[in-house]
C-alpha cells in the first residue's frame, strides 16, 4: 500500500509565541509519521479544513510554495518506489526524501554563513557578507523568504534598487556576486533545486568595470617618501613610513604590515603569510626598509609597527583597530598628496599598485610581478613571488628606486 502525504497545522503543540508548527504527515499501513516543515503559524491564520494558510496569513505565498515543494518531494519518492516495486517503511521514505526536511530561509542561511566565516577567522569577508545581508534586508524589508523566490526578475529589481542608491558598478557587482555565493550554498544544502537557479540567465559578470589605475610615478613615490613631516603629528610620520615600507616590500598591504613581528625577519629577508590569500611571501629587505623597521621597533611591543599593542584582543577587535589606524594614515597620505600636487588620492593601496607598475615599466617580467594588483590578479602575483627563485625577485626589486 502506497503512503499518503498531507500538511497540517499541529495544534497539539503550541510554541511560546502562540503559533503551531506546520508538519508533513505521512501515513502508510495504518501508521503515521510527522516531519516538521520548520515554520509555524498562528491558528487564526490557518484554514483547518483545507489545510492551507488563509488569505490574510503573513507570508502566505512563501508558506504555500514551501508546502507544494515538500509535498511534491514525497509524492515523487513514493512514485519512484512504486515504479521499482520496492517495499519501504515510513522511516525509509522520510530518510530518503530528507531525514530533516529543510525549510531554511534566505535570512537563516545568510546568518549561518556569516557566523561560519567568523569561526574561520575570515573576519574581513564576514563583514563584507554582513554588508550585503543588510543591503538585502533594506531592499526587501525582510529576508524571511525562500530561495526559490529569488528569480531573474527579483535580481533585476534588486539591481535597479542598488543603482538608485548611487552605488558604483563594481560595488553592485560585489553585492550580487556575494548573493550568488550564498545561493550556491543553498543549492548545495538542498534548500532549492538547481532547476530554479536564476544566475544562468542573470549574468553577474557584466557588472564589472576595470578598476581605475591607482598607481603614481616613481618620482611621485620618491616625493612622498622624502616628505618632510617636521615635528608634526605622529600619524603623519607613520603614514609616510608605512607607505614607503609597503612600496619597498612588494606592495605589502596595511593589514599584513600591522601584524608583522620580529619572527617575520630571517637573514635580511621578510617572510610572511598574506592574510587574504594565505600565500607565503619571501622578499629581500632593502636598507631603507630596515631603517623604517628600526625606527619603530620596540622591545616592549610584540609588533614591529605601532598599530597594535600587546593587549589581548579578539579577532574582530584587531580588525577594528587596524581599520581605525588605516583611516587615520590614509587621511594624512591624502593631505600629503594634495600638498605635493598629486592628482590621484593617495592611500597605502597606491603604494601597492605603484610597486607593481614601476617594476612593469622597468621591463620586469609580468611572470614575476603583474601590472595590476586587483582581485583578479593579486593571487597570481603572490604565487609567482613565492615560486620564483630569490635572486630573480632580488634583481627585480632593484628597479624600485
Amino acid at each position: 500500500m502506497n503512503a499518503t502525504v498531507n500538511v497540517l497545522c499541529y495544534k497539539s503543540k503550541t510554541l511560546s509565541n502562540g503559533e503551531h508548527p506546520l508538519m508533513i504527515r505521512v501515513c502508510k499501513d495504518g501508521k503515521k509519521k510527522y516531519v516538521s516543515l520548520g515554520v509555524s503559524v498562528k491558528p487564526q491564520y490557518w484554514d483547518f479544513e483545507k489545510n492551507r494558510p488563509k488569505r490574510n496569513c503573513p507570508n502566505k505565498e512563501q508558506i504555500n510554495t514551501l508546502i507544494k515543494e515538500q509535498e511534491q518531494k514525497y509524492s515523487e519518492q513514493i512514485l519512484d518506489f512504486s515504479s521499482r516495486n520496492k517495499s519501504y517503511t515510513l522511516t525509509t521514505l522520510v530518510e530518503t526524501v530528507d531525514s530533516s526536511v529543510k525549510a531554511k530561509t534566505v535570512n537563516g542561511l545568510f546568518i549561518e554563513y556569516i557566523e561560519q566565516l567568523k569561526k574561520e577567522n575570515r573576519i574581513g569577508y564576514a563583514l563584507s557578507v554582513r554588508q550585503v545581508y543588510s543591503s538585502l534586508v533594506k531592499f526587501n524589508g525582510h529576508l524571511d523568504i525562500y530561495y526559490q523566490e529569488i528569480d531573474v526578475n527579483w535580481l533585476k529589481n534588486y539591481e535597479f534598487w542598488l543603482r538608485g542608491q548611487k552605488l558604483a558598478e563594481n560595488t553592485i557587482g560585489i553585492r550580487l556576486r556575494t548573493l550568488r555565493v550564498v545561493y550556491n550554498l543553498a543549492v548545495t544544502e538542498g534548500l532549492v533545486k538547481s532547476d530554479n537557479y536564476p544566475f544562468r540567465k542573470y549574468k553577474v559578470s557584466r557588472l564589472h568595470t576595470i578598476t581605475a589605475k591607482r598607481a603614481i610615478t616613481k618620482e611621485q613615490v620618491k616625493q612622498i617618501m622624502s616628505y618632510n613631516t617636521g615635528s608634526s603629528c605622529f600619524y603623519k610620520k607613520l603614514a609616510v613610513d608605512m607607505f614607503a615600507f609597503s612600496y619597498l616590500m612588494g606592495g605589502i598591504n596595511f593589514t599584513d604590515m600591522s601584524l608583522l613581528t620580529n619572527d617575520n625577519i630571517d637573514n635580511d629577508r621578510l617572510i610572511y603569510v598574506r592574510q587574504k590569500t594565505k600565500k607565503r611571501i619571501i622578499l629581500p629587505l632593502s636598507e631603507q626598509a630596515k631603517e623604517i623597521m628600526d625606527k619603530y621597533r620596540d622591545s616592549k611591543r610584540k609588533y614591529l609597527f605601532p598599530v597594535l599593542d600587546n593587549k589581548n584582543r579578539t579577532t574582530t577587535q584587531v580588525k577594528d583597530r587596524i581599520y581605525d589606524v588605516l583611516a587615520n594614515v590614509n587621511h594624512h597620505l591624502n593631505e600629503i598628496g594634495k600638498s605635493l600636487g598629486i592628482e590621484l588620492k593617495i592611500t597605502t593601496y597606491v603604494a601597492r599598485h605603484s610597486y607593481a607598475t614601476v617594476l612593469k615599466r622597468a621591463g620586469v617580467s609580468t611572470a614575476i610581478i603583474s601590472e595590476s594588483l586587483g582581485h583578479s590578479s593579486e593571487k597570481v602575483t603572490q604565487i609567482y613571488l613565492d615560486c620564483f627563485e630569490n635572486k630573480q625577485v632580488d634583481d627585480a626589486m632593484k628597479n624600485l628606486l
